[in-house]
């Protein structure tokens, strides 16, 4: 009865380290702007003013005809976050980038999407 204690007590000291640790996986995910048409989103008014915005450093362009597209703060619906700026090809060699911006309107603050004109 006495070593059937023991082991019940020491039991848990050996068993110490058998949990498996959490597998870590990493992804990558490539992603493409796609230009649609169609009716136009609901706007979101946001009660909390868009924090300033960043200055960032460009990287190195990536080839001839790339355009600089600035970060910007994107409201997640709870908070906002800093999406970094990107190079992009632009549609055709003509067009120029209007960066997004969020515009005071009452009630809040409305994001206007950046787009090629």
């Amino acid at each position: 009865m006495r070593i059937s204690i023991y082991v019940l007590a020491l039991a848990p000291i050996f068993l110490v380290g058998c949990a498996e640790e959490p597998t870590t996986v990493t992804t990558t995910t490539t992603t493409r702007e796609v230009t649609t048409t169609g009716p136009a989103a609901r706007e979101v008014v946001v009660t909390q003013a868009p924090p300033a915005v960043r200055v960032e450093s460009q990287t190195v362009i990536p080839g001839p005809g790339y355009i600089w597209t600035p970060g910007y703060w994107r409201w997640t619906g709870t908070d906002y976050v800093w999406v970094s700026g990107s190079w992009i090809l632009p549609p055709q060699p003509t067009a120029v980038w209007v960066r997004g911006h969020w515009v005071h309107r009452s009630g809040g603050w409305v994001w206007v999407a950046g787009h090629w004109r």
